[in-house]
């Protein structure tokens, strides 16, 4: 029988221990709303806020009920601009990193 663990569980460990991944989430669920995949870019923040600063915190940051922050970071959540954008502020904040955006242009 295999040994398993929950994956929250390894996600808030690999954050608590290692800084460079909780930013590696964080960047990636960048690229991933800039790519065009808003619902998988959603649970990675979920997971993010679970491991670091956790819902009832980010609630209260952001001044929105924790339930609505539930529903936002759900895989058919629709947070606004607005709400996005607060959520990421707090990560950034927490995290202490800023986001550059990079883009290569295409010579058609």
């Amino acid at each position: 029988m295999a040994i398993t663990r929950d994956y929250k569980t390894t996600i808030t460990q690999c954050v608590e221990s290692n800084p460079a991944f909780a930013k590696a989430l964080l960047d990636e669920a960048m690229s991933l709303f800039l790519n065009g995949e808003p619902d998988v870019a959603r649970l990675v923040l979920r997971d993010l806020v679970n491991a670091t600063v956790g819902f009832e915190t980010m609630a209260i940051k952001i001044n929105k009920p924790s339930k609505s922050l539930h529903r936002m970071l759900s895989a058919k959540g629709n947070p606004t601009m607005d709400n996005l954008t607060k959520i990421v502020g707090v990560l950034k904040a927490q995290l202490n990193v800023t986001i550059n955006v990079n883009t290569t242009v295409c010579n058609s």
